[in-house]
């Protein structure tokens, strides 16, 4: 079922993607609907990483257009898309190694407030850019780390610390772009419960393999094969999809049918 025009907070349109005689992104059409949990899944090389890279502007489309909150996007650079809300984690993909999670969300927080951080005023030295960070720092479980150097912490708690940037970027659409890769077992819970909690106006777009995160997570799925959109539902349609099945079963992954009823 498409989604009225005003519920569409981000909208991929026919995306096509050419390298010479190589066709990696196949007439794609995807709408993520205002507040979406949506999960973009599919097996290796289905063309899920050239889809993300289009739609942040990382690769311009052969053919095609991207539309964000009723605006076409499709040429935009890539950081003036996360000024018009839309954030990618993977695009935040160094972080400051010597710098604390508090120094490094000041930071973040004083560029997007148009404040700027000069050196010779302490980060967070205002007193709203401060109750943001606190804010930030406490949602996503950082407070107790929020003095050590970021390249001590734990990687769970650096996976973390990228979410907390790409929130306080105010985004309203956020991809997540393999959320848990890397990501030791015994650390994952409590990623994936703050992830879980993330605000409710924030729209989501999911890239994982992880099927037990995707159904846990995802309240609307689209699987690509080959470069094309081969369907899209809820949970319950994705998992009882016969062309679905065959898909995961022929590539050895772990079957959805397993993950929806784990």
């Amino acid at each position: 079922m498409n989604a009225a025009p005003n519920d569409v907070v981000l909208s991929a349109q026919g995306l096509v993607k050419r390298f010479g005689g190589i066709v990696a992104t196949n007439h794609v059409t995807l709408d993520v609907r205002r507040g979406a949990r949506h999960a973009l899944i599919g097996p290796n090389g289905a063309g899920k990483t050239t889809l993300i890279n289009l739609l942040t502007g990382v690769l311009p489309p052969t053919e095609g257009r991207i539309v964000l909150e009723g605006e076409d996007i499709s040429r935009l650079a890539p950081h003036l898309r996360v000024r018009r809300g839309m954030v990618r984690t993977f695009q935040i993909n160094q972080l400051f190694n010597s710098m604390t999670p508090l120094e490094t969300l000041a930071l973040v927080v004083h560029q997007q407030r148009g404040i700027g951080a000069r050196f010779w005023n302490p980060l967070g030295a205002r007193r709203a850019v401060a109750e943001r960070c606190e804010q930030l720092l406490e949602q996503f479980h950082l407070t107790e780390v929020m003095d050590q150097p970021t390249e001590h912490l734990a990687y769970g708690k650096r996976r973390l610390l990228e979410i907390a940037i790409a929130l306080a970027c105010e985004p309203r659409v956020l991809l997540l772009d393999e959320l848990v890769a890397g990501v030791p077992a015994g650390e994952r819970e409590e990623l994936l419960q703050t992830v879980g909690a993330l605000p409710a106006d924030v729209s989501v777009l999911l890239i994982e393999h992880d099927m037990d995160l995707v159904f846990s997570f995802a309240d609307r799925m689209t699987v690509l094969v080959n470069g094309g959109e081969l369907t899209e539902g809820t949970p319950d349609e994705i998992a009882n999809n016969e062309h679905v099945k065959a898909v995961y079963l022929g590539h050895g992954d772990e079957t959805v049918e397993e993950a929806a009823h784990a």
